[in-house]
């Protein structure tokens, strides 16, 4: 794409939300090794979701021609019960399915143009945030939240997050009359970092969609003053040093590198929530097939953001039915 005039669209007097890193650069972000016990920690937890029995409960709501739309409620790890909505062709032919993640403020309803035609679609509400997961002593504000359990790695609330996406997973064997020919995933922002830390371990997943995710390269990140979620991270760490041992478990850069599965990953040039190079290094840590498709800018209004967002939408549905084309024929 051609440079953004940035200085138009936000003004002269904006901070620098490329932090500095033009897309060269960028493509260049490192990630941090594994940190000991990294693997273990990880395949353990999954075990634990692979063996919850998610009980799904459907009730029928209004959609769109030719969709199927129900309002969900289902079990995850520890017993949690979470809400979402689930959809599926209302011919009943269903060519696979989605696991569809959100941001940090939640959801209020399914965004269908991330599902590919004749996809059935979970679309999970992590635990804790709003409308349909809040929680009893939980924070559903993203700043709070992002913080909820961060003193021990078996308490920090972004791995009861995976274990939602894992256990929303879980559900379509339980409402579909058969295993869909594939799996695939959609996230962004919050819900493209849980996606990265979320894939690598689950081999129900053919495919998978990260749209500027978060939570990659800690160390760099909490150099990195933002407005989103990372900020509260970097000034709890300013003052509680040893929680970056945690932090270090939930790298979506540091998970990111254990992917196999074909990707497409749609970082954003300019960023005042999620730094840039920290949704690069997401993207370029990826050991398996790594497609890559930018937006000039990511959690802010600007011209053109709602073209953007649906070219991402639309690279989003096509990326994933040519990745698992090959699944339907088997």
């Amino acid at each position: 794409m051609p440079p953004a005039p940035y200085d138009e669209w936000f003004g002269p007097d904006a901070f620098d939300a490329t932090y500095g890193y033009d897309e060269e650069q960028l493509r260049l972000a490192g990630f941090p090794a594994e940190p000991n016990g990294f693997v273990d920690f990880w395949t353990g937890l999954y075990a634990r979701a692979l063996r919850v029995d998610p009980e799904p409960s459907l009730r029928r709501v209004d959609g769109p021609p030719g969709v199927d739309l129900f309002e969900l409620e289902f079990t995850s790890l520890d017993g949690v019960r979470l809400g979402g909505w689930f959809a599926s062709p209302s011919d009943g032919r269903v060519n696979g399915a989605v696991v569809v993640g959100h941001g940090y403020g939640g959801r209020d309803a399914p965004d269908l143009g991330l599902v590919p035609d004749g996809a059935a679609a979970v679309f999970p509400v992590a635990r804790g945030l709003p409308t349909r997961s809040l929680l009893d002593g939980v924070p559903s504000v993203g700043v709070e939240h992002v913080l909820h359990g961060i003193d021990a790695v078996e308490t920090y609330i972004h791995g009861g997050c995976v274990a939602d996406v894992w256990c929303a997973a879980s559900v379509l064997s339980a409402v579909l009359p058969a295993p869909p020919p594939w799996l695939g995933y959609v996230g962004g922002s919050f819900g493209g970092g849980i996606g990265a830390l979320a894939l690598p371990w689950d081999a129900r997943f053919d495919a998978g969609v990260l749209y500027v995710p978060s939570f990659g390269n800690h160390d760099l990140r909490l150099t990195m003053p933002c407005t989103g979620s990372g900020e509260a991270v970097r000034r709890h760490v300013a003052e509680h040093p040893e929680a970056l041992d945690v932090l270090r478990y939930f790298d979506a850069a540091t998970a990111a590198a254990r992917l196999r599965i074909p990707m497409l990953t749609v970082p954003a040039l300019w960023d005042p929530a999620v730094p840039p190079p920290g949704q690069f290094a997401v993207r370029n840590a990826m050991a398996g097939p790594a497609e890559l498709v930018t937006v000039s800018a990511a959690h802010v209004d600007f011209p053109g953001a709602d073209a953007e967002y649906e070219r991402m939408a639309a690279a989003a549905r096509e990326f994933l039915q040519r990745r698992t084309a090959p699944l339907l024929k088997a």
